[in-house]
Order: C-alpha cells, then structure tokens, then sequence
C-alpha cells in the first residue's frame, strides 16, 4: 500500500501548531531532546488531541507514519 508523502510542515499544521520554517525550527530547538525512554506521543510538549494523532499515526501506520517518524528523530536530537 502506498502512503501519499506528507510534508514536514503540514504534520506541524495537522498538530495545531505553525508551520513555517523558522516556527518549525524553533519547536524543536525549545523540546528537544526528549529522552529515548519517553515515547514521542507521551512528551510533555503535546496536548491531548496531538498525543493521541501521534499514537494513532504510529500504531495504524497510517500516511502520517513516515513523516511522524521524522518528528520523532528530530526530537531525539540535542
């Protein structure tokens, strides 16, 4: 099955939060790292509704999946 490619920014729209780049760059900067034993959906950084698109993106591997496991590893970084 084909998984239609979404951008960075429109998981950052989906999410409720801005979308530009610097907005983007700056949410990282301010929440990462989280630490590797914190599952992305249960850092501190999401409200409810986000956490749960996240789990639901991660456990469905829905066409969000890809693009969500690119959050995650931008969020792992220091």
């Amino acid at each position: 099955m084909e998984h239609p490619d979404h951008p960075f920014s429109e998981l950052f729209e989906q999410l409720g939060l801005a979308s530009d780049p610097e907005s983007i760059k700056r949410f990282l900067e301010r929440h990462a790292p989280i630490p590797e034993e914190v599952e992305l959906p249960d850092a501190p950084c999401w409200n409810e509704g986000q956490a749960e698109f996240l789990r639901e993106a991660i456990a469905e591997d829905a066409d969000w999946a890809e693009v969500v496991d690119h959050l995650d590893a931008s969020l792992r970084k220091a």
